[in-house]
């Protein structure tokens, strides 16, 4: 009788590609992935890993029995699935990946209605990036994954993920206290175009977002500081280092030597929730996603989304 989880692991291994990488994948230590692949290969009497220099590789039975593996995995899945839909109530685990400001501004409020009228749904959150979140999600490491873009650059969503509009994130312009537009009540996204920017991390999404912004205004933006958190960021405009992008999406306290400009040109963000597209039979998605509604509802009444 062949073992669930180890063949949770083989999978895991087949689409990471190293030991290091399913570990992270399944959350557990690298020796547990070895010794759950030990057992499977004396279950199997075959060897199903090989030396591939530093790493390994899955040997022809290995891969053989992955593709067994994703499919006995799926259809899992789907009995889970299927079996919580007959039951009708939200019940078990929901995996539940966000990016950063959604982890602080909107999945508090969610999660605790969410326990509040399902007490028999236990979640999990991971904090991550829309891109990797959204990967996992698709690989089944993930149920669900908080994603965004913007107004002028939209995020390409998988074929297999089915996209909820949650609330549209206005953003202001953060600017130094001393700042001579700092008086303003309103200003134009060209009117800083020319300043120091402190930015994300390049190759991220919202970074490509604002270099392509600032050229479709005419202007080569200068990136002088690079800074993964919006409060590092809003620390560097504090000391007069540059200007930010600030989103109000879990902004939290501002620092006294900054101002928040709103943007005449509407610049905002589209957050949404993502999930497998025959993951909605599951009572606990849906509840999941009215939980996240009701989040973003409150949010935009409370003005900071207006």
């Amino acid at each position: 009788m062949l073992n669930l989880e180890r063949l949770r692991t083989l999978d895991a291994l087949a689409r990471h590609g190293s030991v290091s990488g399913a570990a992270d994948g399944l959350h557990v230590t690298t020796s547990a992935v070895s010794q759950q692949m030990a057992k499977l290969e004396r279950e199997i009497g075959q060897p199903l890993l090989a030396k591939n220099g530093r790493g390994v590789r899955l040997t022809d039975a290995g891969r053989l029995l992955a593709d067994h593996a994703a499919r006995i995995i799926s259809q899992v899945e789907l009995a889970q699935a299927d079996v919580e839909a007959r039951r009708g109530c939200a019940v078990g685990e929901l995996r539940i990946g966000a990016f950063p400001t959604a982890m602080r501004g909107l999945l508090p409020r969610a999660l605790a209605g969410l326990r509040a009228d399902h007490p028999e749904l236990r979640t999990r959150v991971l904090e991550q990036e829309p891109q990797e979140s959204m990967a996992a999600v698709v690989r089944g490491d993930l149920d669900m994954a908080l994603a965004l873009d913007w107004h002028n650059k939209r995020r390409p969503v998988p074929a297999e993920l089915t996209r909820t509009h949650l609330l549209d994130d206005s953003v202001d312009i953060a600017v130094p206290a001393g700042h001579p537009l700092a008086g303003r009540a309103v200003i134009s996204l060209a009117e800083v175009g020319e300043e120091d920017w402190i930015s994300w991390i390049e190759g991220q999404f919202c970074h490509e977002w604002l270099v392509h912004t600032l050229r479709g205004t005419g202007i080569e933006p200068r990136i002088s500081h690079i800074a993964e958190e919006h409060h590092t960021q809003l620390a560097f405009v504090e000391a007069g280092l540059g200007v930010c992008v600030a989103p109000r999406l879990g902004r939290g306290p501002v620092p006294a030597g900054v101002r928040l400009l709103p943007v005449c040109d509407s610049v905002r963000r589209h957050v949404y929730v993502v999930s497998r597209a025959d993951a909605d039979r599951r009572p606990s998605i849906r509840a999941a996603v009215e939980a996240l509604k009701r989040a973003a509802a409150a949010f935009g009444e409370s003005g900071a989304g207006a």
